[in-house]
């Protein structure tokens, strides 16, 4: 089977990092581009992420010597290219434009950001939930004015910790669920060495983030509807979330009432 040829937007970061590492012999996936800020075009990977690797693996060696591009020069990082993974920190305006600019060049834009997550017309998907979202991509191309390109979203990582276990319990009825996350501090792309305040020290707030664990789930289990993806209204969610000295993987801590308990509905 032939691979999708994929540039990885926002290379240098540790988001970027950790697909780097994970795209490493995919079986459907060949990374040949990488792109990042103007300031690091021109460079290869292995002199440019010197003193800048933060991941306890090493560069995989298929990415050292690729010459990191200006991922605004999207003619040149579009060329030859099927995919691209976008794992960019940037103004939430800014991204919308940039990754909508992407699909416009008719490549398909894999987002691990927030920006586009909220749009009607963008699915954001969890394959083993909400593959049928796939089905919006029609409407988005001709929003978009495309033949091929179309952007997907990631939801928000500590969300993936708990919706797959309400799609297992979900013919049960939730109505409401209160959820505490404990995240990781590499869920905001730092280490201890950049963040040693972090060290035996706990934030009980994220900014932006319970906003996010209590709509994201809404989309994920919505439908399909006049050509939007309109959120169920089924459940209420409420969320708190709390940073923790723990350098990857976050935690989530669920109670939930059911509507149905012993085949009796409340």
């Amino acid at each position: 089977m032939q691979k999708s040829k994929v540039a990885i937007l926002g290379a240098t970061g540790m988001v970027g990092q950790r697909l780097l590492v994970l795209l490493e012999k995919h079986p459907y996936f060949d990374v040949v581009k990488l792109a990042a800020s103007p300031r690091s075009a021109g460079k290869r990977y292995k002199e440019l992420m010197e003193n800048r690797w933060k991941l306890d693996i090493a560069i995989p060696e298929y990415a050292k010597n690729l010459v990191v591009e200006n991922l605004y020069e999207i003619d040149s990082v579009t060329k030859g290219i099927d995919l691209v993974f976008c794992a960019i920190n940037l103004d939430k305006e800014k991204l919308v434009k940039l990754e909508e600019d992407y699909a416009k060049h008719e490549v398909v834009v894999v987002s691990n950001n927030s920006a586009n997550r909220n749009k009607d017309d963008v699915p954001m998907i969890i394959p083993e939930i909400n593959s049928a979202h796939l089905d919006i991509i029609p409407t988005q191309r001709k929003l978009l004015g495309t033949e091929k390109g179309f952007i997907v979203t990631k939801p928000n990582c500590s969300i993936q910790s708990y919706v797959p276990i309400f799609e297992a319990i979900k013919e049960y009825g939730i109505k409401e669920a209160s959820i505490c996350t404990y995240q990781a501090i590499s869920g905001s792309g730092k280490t201890f060495n950049e963040w040693p305040e972090m060290i035996e020290n706990i934030i009980p707030y994220i900014g932006g983030e319970e906003e996010k664990s209590e709509k994201e789930p809404l989309k994920i289990f919505g439908e399909i509807k006049d050509g939007k993806i309109v959120p169920t209204d089924n459940m209420k969610l409420s969320a708190q979330c709390i940073r923790v000295p723990v350098l990857d993987g976050h935690l989530a801590c669920v109670s939930f009432n059911l509507k149905i308990i012993r085949g009796k509905m409340y």
